[in-house]
């Protein structure tokens, strides 16, 4: 299957993201090349993209997608490591940052990625296709554990009656296939719940993706070096798909825009911190209807915007 990851908020990321022909721009999750071919369209023989992806297959696709431009540099690596991704070109600082955060239509979709409960396949969901996979994880963390990634990382109300029933089940046969973990987690949710949310392994599924791929962890770390990396005016857009992610991206836009770290009880600000960013928008942007009507998967995607002071 070819990679194919639907971009989402093209229009309004490119618009926002105020190009600078000659600038030098990041895209740290370029997928299929599908934002990174319109930001490099935009730029003179004189900018520079580069091009970061951790899936192996995503960059084998990007590579021929983008082969026409020159100016395009295309990386396998995390975006955690941004820092030293962009500085080994020997650039300090760049115009702009693009993050697109979450899981691919491709990963989603294919199912020897082991990502969805929607086909049967060995349990990985590893972005990299490196490391611990979902298996690992299912077969090996004890209770507590896997309570506290499915409660903190899938907001699942049922967290316990999950990896409760995972860790019985598994005693007699390990589990190994996205079937039959989507199975223990529907028959541990109670009929009740189930009549309505979709399907009742979602949750599930994104918090042990979450986990396995350290999703959280690395968008922090990426966040932290993206807005040291800006130029004054540069611009950093990050697009979420869910609560966490976006809860993690509107903490620290919202600190970077006010740093102040005095008690709450002080009058006036005597720490001297200064803003590092301005909010482009207040609100997140979202898809529009007819975007949602041709993508479904836009629905819950927002997008953030803020400029480096």
């Amino acid at each position: 299957m070819e990679f194919e990851h639907k971009t989402v908020l093209v229009a309004e990321t490119i618009s926002n993201l105020n190009i600078n022909p000659d600038g030098i721009y990041v895209d740290c999750t370029a997928g299929g090349g599908g934002l990174s071919f319109e930001i490099a369209s935009r730029l003179s023989r004189r900018g520079k993209l580069i091009c970061i992806d951790q899936d192996p297959d995503a960059i084998n696709v990007c590579r021929r997608r983008l082969a026409q431009f020159e100016n395009v540099s295309i990386v396998h690596g995390n975006f955690s490591e941004i820092s030293r991704i962009v500085h080994s070109f020997g650039i300090d600082y760049v115009d702009g940052i693009v993050l697109d955060i979450g899981v691919s239509s491709y990963q989603l979709d294919s199912a020897d990625r082991g990502f969805s409960y929607k086909n049967d396949a060995i349990l990985d969901m590893r972005m990299s296709k490196t490391g611990k996979s979902a298996r690992d994880v299912v077969n090996s963390l004890n209770y507590l554990e896997l309570k506290k990634i499915i409660k903190n990382y899938g907001e699942e109300e049922f967290a316990s009656r999950i990896a409760d029933l995972i860790v019985k089940k598994r005693i007699t046969k390990s589990i190994n296939t996205t079937c039959e973990l989507a199975d223990i987690v529907s028959q541990a949710i109670p009929c009740y719940a189930k009549r309505c949310g979709g399907h009742p392994a979602r949750k599930t599924f994104q918090a042990i993706r979450i986990y396995v791929n350290n999703e959280l962890a690395n968008l922090e770390k990426c966040l932290d070096q993206s807005v040291e990396l800006l130029k004054s005016f540069g611009r950093l857009l990050i697009i979420t798909f869910h609560s966490l992610e976006d809860r993690i991206v509107k903490q620290k836009m919202s600190f970077w825009a006010k740093p102040c770290i005095c008690p709450p009880d002080f009058p006036v600000c005597v720490c001297g911190a200064k803003p590092k960013i301005e909010l482009i928008i207040k609100k997140p942007i979202v898809a529009s209807a007819c975007e949602v009507a041709e993508n479904f998967r836009s629905r819950s995607a927002k997008l953030r915007v803020c400029v480096k002071i």
